[in-house]
């Protein structure tokens, strides 16, 4: 297997060698021969590193049309600069080429002049059917959903449906599911493409669709869409308005980009980062994008440092104290961020729902109870053999301090992104930095407080 990885990476090599010479000689034939031979993600891949001078000679190259797979293939960050260093005409073109919901997520990353000015140039029905789809709300259904799909009323026949098929299918994204509509454009049933191939020619398309069709609303938000696809194992969803008028259709391969969007999302905000999967951005601006958390963390810190403050007392009666602030603040930190991260997870996969939020909590509850008592007797061990047994009341203390920290950050790390939820606010805002330092604080206070209270058992 390494050998023919190895070939194919050289072979690989060679054809873009022989790309970048068709270029410079300005071979069209050449550079289309080699070019053309390649997977669109490959051509992607390629054409992105060019520089722009080299892109420009490429446009005079390719179709429309070639292009537009090529595009497809592009990161959206990438496609922005792209699209509008061509002629104006000759991107109008490629976006009547694109598929519709392709062309809706270039164009919500265009200023709304050069948006306008690609429409008016457009193929006036393609141009329709992107600005319906404009209106849709970022990360809904309708934002996310084609136009390109095949739809047959329930009275035809399977032979009448076949042939529909067959004159529709060069532009839709998918075939494998047929939907049904009745004489008001209503959502009525669907029918899979192996259906339609072992029906009886005569047989009419209402007795051969399932009535149980899953379909969501335009709407309805994009990670919830992932899910019911995900669960469902769909390759194609079905989008309706209020009235369950068929508007569009959902495909798995825009899912998978959703999905991957989500999560980077999700791992952005935990780790109290945005846009953390962007590799353009200047060290001016990525300070500019993590600063504020940062500045909101450390007037937290400020605080437990003042809170430690207000022990100086107690650490200067019993030195050894200070030597424990960083193991009790590190583990509740830790503790409380498992329980976020398990949290988060259990929200967005739909666990926590069917589990029961209580069940939920006191399985957390549990959880900490069990990690607290461990940690904390084998502090205690520890204190004993290293401190010796005379400082066993340290070691209890100390104990004592993590078990109860460790319940607390666990029950703090689950409730907090629950309760977040509840109220409509994203979970994952609950971010790792954020628990970290607020179970930091109350770590603190349980410990020098234990330690205060048990003062005189200490010195």
């Amino acid at each position: 297997m390494e050998m023919q990885q190895k070939h194919k990476s050289i072979e690989y090599e060679g054809i873009i060698e022989k790309i970048y010479r068709a270029l410079e000689k300005d071979s069209i034939d050449q550079f289309r021969s080699e070019f053309l031979e390649l997977h669109p993600y490959d051509q992607a891949n390629i054409f992105v590193n060019l520089p722009k001078e080299t892109r420009l000679q490429i446009y005079t190259y390719l179709s429309p049309d070639e292009m537009a797979e090529v595009i497809e293939h592009f990161e959206l960050d990438d496609v922005g600069e792209i699209i509008t260093e061509m002629n104006p005409r000759f991107a109008a073109q490629i976006f009547d080429e694109l598929s519709t919901d392709d062309a809706v997520d270039i164009m919500n990353t265009l200023e709304r002049n050069q948006i306008a000015s690609y429409l008016t140039l457009m193929n006036r029905e393609e141009a329709r059917e992107i600005k319906n789809l404009l209106h849709y709300e970022e990360r809904t259904a309708g934002s996310i959903m084609t136009t390109e799909y095949v739809v047959v009323n329930q009275n035809m026949t399977i032979r009448q449906a076949m042939l529909h098929l067959r004159e529709k299918a060069p532009d839709a994204e998918t075939i494998y599911y047929v939907f049904v509509t009745d004489n008001e454009k209503r959502l009525v049933g669907v029918i899979s493409l192996r259906d339609l191939i072992i029906a009886e020619d005569d047989w009419v398309v209402s007795d051969v669709m399932s009535e149980r069709v899953v379909y969501a609303s335009a709407g309805d938000d994009q990670e919830s869409i992932a899910k019911l696809m995900r669960d469902y194992d769909f390759l194609a969803l079905p989008v309706v308005d209020f009235k369950k008028h068929l508007l569009g259709i959902i495909t798995v391969d825009d899912i998978l980009d959703v999905m991957d969007e989500e999560a980077s999302d999700d791992y952005s905000k935990l780790a109290a980062v945005t846009d953390m999967d962007r590799n353009d951005l200047s060290a001016v601006d990525a300070a500019k994008k993590r600063l504020p958390w940062l500045i909101i963390l450390l007037f937290l810190g400020m605080i437990t440092a003042s809170l430690i403050g207000q022990f100086e007392d107690t650490i200067s009666q019993v030195a050894l104290l200070a030597v424990f602030i960083p193991l009790i603040a590190g583990m509740a930190g830790n503790t409380g961020t498992q329980a976020l991260a398990v949290t988060v997870r259990g929200i967005a996969t739909g666990d926590v729902m069917s589990e029961g939020v209580l069940k939920r909590l006191m399985r957390e509850t549990l959880t900490g109870l069990i990690t607290g008592v461990v940690c904390g007797a084998t502090i205690i061990f520890v204190v004993v053999v290293w401190q010796g047994i005379d400082q066993l009341f340290l070691g209890i203390v100390v104990g004592v301090s993590i078990m109860v920290s460790l319940i607390v950050a666990t029950i703090a790390g689950a409730f907090l992104p629950l309760l977040m939820h509840k109220i409509k606010i994203d979970p994952a805002v609950a971010s790792g930095p954020f628990i970290t330092t607020i179970n930091d604080i109350i770590s603190v206070i349980i410990y020098f407080g234990m330690a205060t209270m048990f003062m005189e058992y200490l010195t």
